[in-house]
């Protein structure tokens, strides 16, 4: 959330400004156009961030919880296991910069999707693979890229990711929010595989 403010902030400056700065803000305005949202889990989200945060045309990165019952769950909630949510990372990005795809395709090398409930020591169904889509066409992406991954060769079991609408999204307490930044050389469990 903290890069989004600072250019809501920039283009309030700018509004405010000549009206040669009025025209920039505009243009600014028309590429928020582009702006996606996508919302992945996939194990532990300290590691997910820290890796999506570097990708090209991502904006902003929220860990969170997402897929579950219990509304405003809190960490201590969500690690039993009894909410039904996922640990998980919503991703604004600047679709003219990257793309849903991109973005999927890098998911699929950042953890291994093809165990069920589980990522390295992480054990539970908060640690489950999941796409959380927003849109039919999301939805299609993300078969498609579930289906490229299979077919790679990189994983030698079935890929078990579920691919499921958006529901809430919570927020994660401010101490998850960008942890490995805040703690370097902190637990994670992802890392590219090609």
């Amino acid at each position: 959330m903290r890069r989004f403010g600072i250019l809501s902030w920039l283009l309030m400056g700018s509004l405010m400004a000549a009206p040669s700065a009025v025209s920039h803000a505009k243009k600014k305005e028309n590429n928020m156009s582009n702006i996606e949202t996508a919302i992945l889990a996939g194990g532990c989200f300290w590691g997910m961030e820290d890796i999506l945060r570097k990708l090209p045309g991502v904006l902003e990165t929220e860990v969170g919880y997402t897929g579950g019952h219990t509304p405003n769950p809190t960490y201590k909630d969500v690690k039993t296991g009894g909410t039904g949510h996922a640990e998980a990372i919503r991703i604004r990005f600047d679709g003219s910069k990257t793309n849903y795809g991109a973005i999927l395709e890098l998911f699929f090398k950042m953890h291994d999707p093809t165990t069920v409930n589980r990522q390295g020591n992480d054990i539970g169904s908060q640690y489950r693979s999941a796409i959380f889509f927003m849109n039919e066409a999301q939805k299609k992406e993300a078969e498609s890229q579930k289906t490229q991954a299979q077919a790679s060769g990189r994983w030698k079991k079935p890929i078990v990711t579920e691919i499921v609408p958006a529901s809430e999204f919570y927020p994660a307490e401010d101490y998850h929010q960008d942890y490995l930044v805040k703690n370097p050389g902190g637990y994670t469990c992802h890392w590219i595989r090609e």
